[in-house]
């Protein structure tokens, strides 16, 4: 491993770390205060789009990367939340964030902010639940569900911290092999060579990018000036946002963490429906 990969493997495994441990921290430490029965009841006995605006609305306002998102979406699972409300939450969180929106709205207009805004929450819904329709939430490992006694209890520091740390325990070995891979791969594919083998329309870009966009452990703060770039070399609108959705929706150290309560099957359905979110929304971005 070069100096520089070594350098990306260091800071994204810091990253990563302090990230995923202050969130489960907080999650674990504010779960007994969330009235996650009432809050169960009412995204399950009301009409599912209902459920799956409040999924949206509680991913625009927690500004996680994909890897962050994996504490929440396990403390949901935990309390029994509709699998397929959670599965649009999972989608949504990492490619909707205020921060991120407005950043895109002054560096790539309005319009383009306004789109990927309306175009992602709804794919983010029709994904989620298309996944539970088809019943993959038996794809979830049950090594992650509590002891019914605990779901909902209230905690004091010392045992949120101690289920922090249980939570680490079991994620951690994932984190690293995806933070290490990442690293590696970030430094071997540098955005020039996207903006030089990926310029023009042509409709096959739009796929290829979100392949592409896959492996890159590209946080979506830095892909809008990237963006910018690209733009400015003659890549075309399409391409760049199936790039965009895809590296902030489903970064490698996410995979590898959701190896820890998926099973291979729902992972490989995610990561076909990133693939999929972002190639359609990609070439719906040539019609507008």
């Amino acid at each position: 491993m070069s100096i520089a990969a070594l350098q990306d493997f260091l800071y994204i495994m810091f990253e990563l770390t302090l990230l995923f441990f202050s969130i489960s921290f907080i999650i674990n430490f504010l779960e007994g205060y969330i009235p996650y029965a009432k809050m169960t009841y009412f995204l399950t006995k009301h009409h599912p789009l209902l459920g799956a605006g409040i999924a949206i609305a509680f991913a625009f306002i927690t500004p996680f990367c994909s890897c962050s998102t994996i504490p929440v979406v396990v403390s949901l699972l935990n309390q029994q939340v509709r699998f397929g409300i959670v599965m649009v939450f999972l989608f949504a969180s990492p490619v909707l964030d205020p921060t991120i929106l407005t950043l895109m709205a002054t560096i790539l207009g309005v319009k383009v902010a306004l789109a990927y805004t309306i175009i992602t929450a709804i794919m983010s819904i029709l994904i989620g639940f298309a996944l539970e329709k088809f019943r993959f939430e038996h794809q979830v490992k049950q090594v992650i569900v509590k002891g019914e006694m605990r779901l909902g209890k209230k905690r004091n520091i010392k045992e949120a911290l101690q289920e922090t740390f249980q939570l680490m325990k079991n994620v951690y070995p994932y984190l690293l092999v995806g933070a290490g891979i990442g690293a590696i791969i970030h430094g071997v594919v540098p955005s020039e060579w996207i903006s030089t083998y990926m310029g023009g329309d042509k409709w096959w870009l739009v796929p290829l990018a979100a392949i592409i966009g896959i492996p890159l452990y590209i946080r979506l703060s830095t892909m809008i000036p990237i963006s910018q770039m690209l733009l400015a070399k003659g890549m075309a609108l399409g391409p760049i946002m199936a790039l965009m959705i895809s590296s902030a929706g489903a970064s490698l150290p996410e995979i590898t963490l959701l190896h820890s309560i998926f099973n291979k099957k729902l992972i490989a359905a995610f990561i076909g429906s990133v693939i999929t979110m972002a190639t359609l929304s990609g070439w719906l971005f040539y019609v507008i």
